[in-house]
């Protein structure tokens, strides 16, 4: 296919994306209206789910075919991304109003699940033997079954504790469009499959024009497809940000990094065990980091313009490294 209809897609895509994340967030905030429910827990349940769909196939289909290490650095890649890129790009675009119960529930919960999933895989790479005494040779660690069961366990305990909140919770009825659950719900799936399709578009046409302007596979691994299957995110946080939906934008991220790691992973380690390599080690001690450094940000209740520069150029930062490793 010519560089030209590459680059059509490539739009198409583009609008796909803006659309849908139009649809799918006032389909979400209605909805939170409509139920009387937050719109924080809406963004870490419903939105972050939703947008976490590219993540979901790509790990799952790499995990039927049974060569799932993909999984492990596709899920470690997007939630760097997710909390420096997307966040740092809608804090530079308009600060960021952070909730309070995020800074002091989910972004800790979220930072707890990384280091423990760190030390269960990293264990090998200074004992010789993974989290349940089996010897590693190639790899240093292994996300194996029984790791990837207590994932799904404690995924399934943090969503209903969601809920449990979310109905002792309820708010008052906000300002904005009163909207029928059936409307807001179609919205969601509409916006959804706008964004899913459009991202695809915009990862396959970039991966094609890349190709045909000389870059290398990997090159295009680490930068196109990394950011591509998290272009959902960036799409729908900034769209909500815009639209003054700051629980949405937020829990979407955090709550994408939440499911990224319990759910997804749990779901392809339960299918097939994940060998993990040094350098995936490596990418968890870095997104670890950016977890904290983020949180460090968002002690203040906002994320401000300077703070989201700093985010982007750590993003930077860790591009350059991972292509010159």
């Amino acid at each position: 296919m010519s560089i030209f209809w590459n680059i059509l897609l490539l739009a198409i895509g583009f609008a796909g994306l803006i659309k849908g994340a139009d649809f799918f967030v006032d389909g979400s905030s209605a909805l939170a209206r409509t139920l009387k429910v937050p719109g924080v827990i809406i963004g870490l349940t419903i939105v972050a789910m939703g947008t976490s769909a590219p993540e979901l196939a790509v790990s799952t289909s790499a995990a039927l075919k049974g060569a799932n290490e993909i999984a492990l650095s596709n899920v470690v890649g997007s939630n760097i991304f997710n909390l420096l890129g997307v966040l740092g790009v809608c804090a530079l675009i308009c600060p960021i109003p952070i909730d309070k119960e995020i800074v002091r529930r989910d972004f800790p919960f979220s930072i707890i699940i990384t280091i423990g999933l760190t030390i269960a895989v990293g264990i090998g790479l200074f004992s010789g033997f993974d989290f349940f005494g089996t010897p590693m040779l190639e790899n240093v660690g292994l996300i194996s079954r029984p790791i990837s069961i207590a994932l799904l366990i404690i995924f399934a305990a943090y969503i209903v504790t969601l809920i449990i909140l979310a109905r002792r919770n309820k708010v008052e009825e906000e300002a904005g469009e009163n909207m029928p659950v059936w409307k807001s719900i179609l919205l969601i799936v509409v916006g959804l499959a706008c964004i899913v399709i459009g991202g695809q578009l915009v990862v396959e046409s970039a991966k094609s024009i890349a190709a045909a302007l000389g870059m290398s596979e990997t090159l295009i691994g680490l930068t196109v497809v990394a950011i591509g299957t998290s272009l959902p995110e960036l799409v729908t946080s900034i769209v909500a940000a815009r639209k003054g939906e700051n629980g949405l934008a937020v829990g979407n991220v955090v709550g994408s990094n939440i499911f990224n790691i319990l759910f997804i992973l749990g779901v392809s380690a339960t299918i097939h065990p994940i060998a993990v390599n040094y350098a995936s080690v490596i990418d968890l001690l870095i997104l670890t980091a950016a977890s904290i450094v983020t949180l460090v940000f968002s002690l203040t209740k906002k994320i401000s313009r300077l703070e989201g520069a700093v985010m982007i150029l750590m993003y930077a930062a860790t591009v350059v490294f991972a292509v010159v490793r």
